[in-house]
This record gives structure tokens, sequence and C-alpha cells, in this order.
């Protein structure tokens, strides 16, 4: 009878051992695809704010590209000058030769990316092509900076320094100011054939705007990849969410 007792309880206590196992690995379970729920849920957040921060920097490449055509065609005509269009508008020259020196670098605005890898939560986003676009991105930037720093050294030594040593900027900037406002700043003063035609004998000078022309040429083709992966992540972005809904 005793024996029997025994193995009675010896088969109740295993019982309740295997529901105590059975429970835990059940919590476990629980626990380990609420945790997987929230790390999806965060990463469907981490991609929506890459998704804003992809379209502004769209955005702001068009911008950057657009303008800098501007750029590039204004330095041509100011080519043109020093190979000797004639001077019959002054406004004209003088407008597309300060076109040229103002001139703004780009600043990538990528805030969620950042936080990803400075936080050490880039691991959350689970399509490495999403994150290979990414760095590649960060790449162009990179390259995009340095190719930025070799234009402003040239507009610095070769641009600025000889308009600024010629001639008096100040109605030349009045001028350029009230024809690119449409009169509504500035002022319609006159300018010196004298001084235009110190600037187009400067043989440093016109080199500074081939020299520039060619850098800013370079920097709209980084511009258009950059845009060009930037648009392709939004496209596998909104991919990803979608099937993450059905």
């Amino acid at each position: 009878m005793e024996h029997g007792k025994l193995k009675r309880y010896a088969g109740y206590a295993l019982g309740e051992i295997v529901l105590v196992v059975v429970g835990i690995l059940i919590a476990l379970q629980i626990n380990n695809a609420n945790e997987a729920r929230l790390e999806r849920e965060r990463e469907a957040r981490y991609l929506q704010n890459l998704k804003v921060d992809l379209e502004y920097t769209i955005r702001e490449l068009d911008r950057f590209i657009e303008t800098r055509e501007g750029r590039i065609a204004s330095g041509l005509r100011m080519i043109e000058y020093f190979n000797g269009r004639p001077l019959d508008d002054l406004s004209d020259f003088n407008y597309h030769n300060i076109n040229v020196h103002l001139v703004v670098r780009y600043y990538q605005n990528i805030n969620t990316y950042e936080e990803l890898v400075n936080s050490g939560n880039l691991g959350l986003i689970s399509n490495q092509a999403i994150k290979n676009g990414l760095m590649d991105l960060g790449l162009l930037y990179e390259q995009l900076k340095g190719d930025e720093d070799h234009m402003r050294f040239d507009l610095e030594g070769y641009v600025y320094a000889p308009f600024f040593d010629a001639v008096d900027i100040e109605p030349m900037t009045r001028a350029y100011v009230h024809k690119a406002s449409g009169g509504q700043e500035g002022a319609a003063v006159a300018l010196s054939r004298d001084d235009v035609e110190t600037l187009l004998e400067d043989l440093r000078y016109k080199n500074g705007f081939t020299l520039v022309i060619y850098m800013m040429r370079v920097i709209n083709e980084r511009f258009t990849a950059m845009r060009a992966i930037a648009e392709e992540l939004v496209t596998q972005i909104d991919q990803e969410l979608a099937g993450r809904i059905e």
C-alpha cells in the first residue's frame, strides 16, 4: 500500500512538473511573440519616418539640381562673354556673373537613418535592400561633400578673389538683386563698363568659371544618382509596409 501511494504521489509530482514546464514554455512563446510584434511595430514606425525623410530629400535634390542647372547656364553665358560675346547689355553680364558666385552647399537631412545608426537599432530594419540603399545614399553624400569642398576652393581662389580685388561689388550686387527679384529689391543702378572689361581681361577669372562649371556638372550628376537611390528606397519602403498590412 505504501508503495502504491508513493507511486501515485510521484505521478502527481511529475504531472505538475510537466504542467509547470509547459506553462513556462507557453509564457516564453507568448513573450517572444509579443517582443517580435513590438519590434515589427517599431520597424514600421522607423520605415514610415524614413519615407518622410527620403521624400524631403527628393524635393531638396530636385531644387538643388534645378538651381545648379541655372548656375551652369550662367557660367556658360560668362564663357561666351570671355570669348567675345558683345557687351550690349551690362545688366545681363552682371546677372550671370554674380549668379555663379551664389553657390549654396547641400546638406543631407535623414535624421531617422542617423538615429538608427547612433542608437544601434539599424538591425531593426529587416529588409537588407533598404539598409543597403541607405548606406549607398550615405556614401554618395560623403563623396558629394568632397566635390563641394573642391568647388568651394575653386570659387574662393579663382572667382571670388579676382572679383573682389578688381571692382566695386556694391553696385553690381544691388543691380543683381534688382534683376533677380523682378525689380522688387535692390536698385537699377548704372554699371561700369570699365569694371566689366577689367574682369573680362582677367584670365584667372575666366579659368575660375571653367573650373566651377565642370565641378557643378559633376555635383549635379551626384545629385541625380542620390535622387534615384532615394526614389527607389521610397518604393521599397512602400512595398515593405504594404506587405505587412496584407
